[in-house]
This record gives structure tokens, sequence and C-alpha cells, in this order.
């Protein structure tokens, strides 16, 4: 599967301004990502990339394997690791930027607002209760979020990008900046 063009074009706009921020051009900060369900890598090689120290987790150990193979062939690096989130904590405010895409677990987003860094960014695409319309997969409620429930999750993080889309896939799109 392709990378979500949404992620990779908002993933480097941020590092770009990151990296515009900093008092010695082209010196920018270490910049870390975190991609949550990171799979067999579609958006963790894209930050790495981007410049990004790029880690990622998976609850399965061989796609986290594909990952890092895929990293390697493109010749960047990326640190996975294997775990199951409903068991294992996240770092604290550890990340600049976190991605989770197509993937939805209720009780992490907690976690996934605590792993962000003061300033950093949350990127966050996945399914919503309409994608029941299209006839395609996922079906269940536990994977799809309710209408504005993925803006709620992130209430006091500054909004810098929300919409709810119909097509070709029911999706919610958030890009939230942890003040700090």
């Amino acid at each position: 599967m392709s990378p979500s063009p949404f992620i990779v074009e908002w993933a480097a706009r941020i590092a770009r301004e990151r990296r515009a921020s900093t008092e010695l051009p082209g010196a920018g900060p270490d910049l870390r990502a975190l991609d949550v369900a990171m799979g067999r890598g579609r958006h963790a090689v894209p930050l790495a990339r981007a410049g990004y120290r790029t880690f990622g987790v998976d609850v399965k150990l061989d796609a986290v394997r594909d990952a890092l193979a895929a990293a390697r062939a493109e010749g960047v690096h990326v640190e996975g690791w294997c775990a199951d989130l409903t068991r294992c904590a996240l770092p604290l405010a550890r990340f600049d930027l976190v991605v989770v895409s197509r993937y939805l677990q209720r009780n992490l987003f907690e976690d996934l607002r605590a792993a962000v860094a003061p300033g950093g960014v949350v990127i966050y695409e996945t399914f919503t209760i309409a994608q029941r319309a299209t006839g395609r997969p996922p079906h269940s409620p536990d994977h799809l979020l309710e209408p504005g429930e993925l803006r709620q999750r992130f209430y006091g993080f500054d909004v810098l990008f929300y919409e709810e889309a119909d097509a070709p896939d029911a999706v919610a799109r958030l890009v939230a900046r942890l003040r700090g």
C-alpha cells in the first residue's frame, strides 16, 4: 500500500517549518517521529527520507522486520520495535511528530497525546462511521470514528488542519500541535 499523500505532505511541511525556525540554517533540530501501527513502513520510510529520526511500533514482528528492511533498501534508517500498545506505554513527551494512519485504538489516545513533545505535532488519518456506506472495510464501530471524535480527542492542541471526507474512503484527517 502506498503512503498517504496527506501524511507525507504534512510531515515534510512540518520538518521544513521546524528546520527554518532554528538559528543555524541547515543545522535543524534532531526531529523525532513516531509511526504508530507502522505496518511494513509505508509512512516510516518517507518520514526518515524527510529527515526525521524515525521510530515505528507495531504488534506484528514480521511487519516490523519488513519495515526495517524497506528502510535499508531506501538508504534510510528506521528504529522499530514490536509491542502491543494495550500493554506497553509510549515514551512521554518524546516525539516532534506522531503519525497514526488507518488505525484506531481509543484507549491509546491519552498515550498518543502524552508522547508528543511540547511544540510537537500529531498527524492522524483514519476511518469514520461513514465508511460503512462505501461497502468496504472496516465495518466494526470499534474501528470507526464518530463525527467530530478525532478533533475532540486532541482538545487543547492547536488544530492546524481538520476534515472529514466521504470519498473515496470515509476518513477524518487531523494535524494538531501541542502548545509549548
